[in-house]
């Protein structure tokens, strides 16, 4: 009769490890995946339009340079006739409506733009903008433009679109909607992402659902930052979430300055610098002697000059350049003596100032050029594809008849109260600041509490 050989130490059985202790996080997850669920099936279809119409917008500023070339551009000519004259050439070529403002040509083959507000036809939030050769005063066309940066109809059509769908301050709320969820899908996607064992992360190799998910999570990691970034600036000029962040900004002592253009002696401050109706722009000292004071304080190209509002008003010249490094330095001139009456330095713009400022032309595709506009190309890209492995995997979740399930109730019931009365409170707090956050997110759980009532007591009667 053989016996088995002695057990050694090394082989011998090992106690099994001591369960560890759930973190007190661990239940939020569930909490998590549900949210993550309901936010995009449900404003998914609004994260589209508005991936859809940024992906255009992107697009639209080379466009912009294509089409409309014979007004952008012109020969590079030998001298350049003083833009008092241009000026006249444009008000000759279209006597309607008044001079608003004038944007001497900013580069050696660009035309100088005459803007023209209350012209007949024209939509009373843009203006008209006249296109002059700066070397020969001849007039290359006239164009509807729109925003401070210049937006020409092709550009407008595209950023309304993607800002209201064309229908006004009651569109804004889809584009505001979407910004405020966008930054919380993308964060509670992030959260689902790396709480997964690294092993279930893959990609190659798997098929079905498994890589629905795999594409879904790997694509929205990479792309998180930017979905961040959209969200947070785009709600800074948002209805109800941009008019709360104004007032704090105002309150912190962070708001923009603008500077007076009150004319010496004048008895009115503080007009707000694009606020001009000068007629034929020619006032006082006129708007040569006007550009080259500008130009003694460093305000080199490309600039807007302003004609004064009433008597008591200064011009005021102003920087216009959204990209790299930014030139948004601003003076004020007397249009009875040509002195520079006030300076304003984006060096000296509070630092919140200047955050919104590069955070909204870097959302606008206009701080870094064609870098820029790709960048965001891809972004708006991605979330499509993103939303659409979402829906994907909603589709592959099915199972006879609990097609697309949620995730089940009840995680909330595991979670530390120690961990759930905080996150309420900040939540509560978030969703006051960010109104069209906090009430779809209270009308989720409520509807969520009345669909779980109902299933329970069905069980019960069961």
């Amino acid at each position: 009769m053989s016996t088995a050989p002695p057990t050694t130490t090394d082989e011998a059985p090992r106690p099994p490890a001591p369960a560890s202790s759930p973190s007190r996080w661990a239940p939020l997850r569930p909490l998590v995946l549900r949210l993550h669920f309901y936010a995009g099936l449900l404003v998914a279809p609004f994260l589209l339009i508005a991936a859809a119409t940024g992906f255009l917008y992107a697009c639209s500023y080379q466009a912009e340079k294509l089409l409309y070339s014979h007004e952008l551009t012109v020969p590079v000519g030998p001298t350049e006739v003083p833009v008092s004259e241009q000026v006249a050439a444009a008000r000759k070529a279209h006597p309607e409506g008044t001079v608003s403002a004038v944007r001497p040509a900013p580069a050696a083959d660009a035309t100088t733009r005459v803007l023209l507000t209350g012209v007949p036809g024209v939509d009373p939030g843009h203006t008209l903008a006249v296109f002059v050769d700066p070397y020969t005063g001849t007039v290359r066309g006239a164009l509807e433009q729109y925003g401070t940066s210049g937006a020409l109809p092709l550009r407008t059509w595209i950023d309304e679109f993607h800002r209201d769908l064309h229908l006004g301050d009651p569109g804004r709320l889809y584009s505001e909607l979407a910004a405020s969820w966008l930054w919380v899908i993308a964060g509670g996607g992030l959260v689902l992402w790396f709480s997964r064992r690294r092993a279930l992360r893959k990609v190659r190799g798997t098929s079905g659902r498994r890589r629905t998910l795999g594409l879904h999570g790997s694509v929205g990691v990479w792309a998180a930052a930017g979905f961040v970034f959209l969200s947070a600036t785009g709600l800074t000029w948002s209805t109800y979430a941009g008019a709360n962040i104004a007032e704090l900004r105002t309150s912190l002592g962070q708001a923009t300055p603008e500077v007076s253009a009150a004319a010496a002696g004048g008895e009115h401050a503080g007009h707000g610098a694009g606020a001009g109706t000068g007629g034929d722009a020619a006032h006082g000292v006129g708007l040569d002697t006007v550009l080259a004071a500008a130009r003694a304080q460093d305000l080199s190209d490309p600039v807007e000059i302003v004609p004064p509002a009433d008597a008591d008003s200064a011009y005021v010249v102003k920087q216009i350049q959204r990209s790299w490094p930014e030139k948004q330095d601003a003076v004020a001139v007397d249009p009875a003596t040509g002195q520079v009456t006030d300076v304003l330095r984006f060096d000296d713009y509070p630092l919140l100032a200047k955050l919104s400022r590069w955070g909204i032309d870097l959302h606008s595709g206009s701080l870094f050029g064609i870098v820029n506009q790709i960048a965001l190309a891809l972004l708006a890209l991605a979330l499509v594809l993103l939303i659409l492995w979402g829906y994907r995997m909603w589709w592959q979740r099915g199972r006879g008849s609990a097609f697309g399930r949620p995730i089940p109730r009840g995680a909330w019931a595991q979670v530390s109260p120690y961990v759930l009365v905080p996150a309420l409170a900040a939540t509560a707090v978030l969703g006051y600041f960010v109104p069209l956050l906090g009430i779809p997110l209270a009308a989720f759980i409520a509807v969520d509490i009345v669909l779980g009532e109902i299933a329970h007591r069905r069980e019960r009667r069961a």
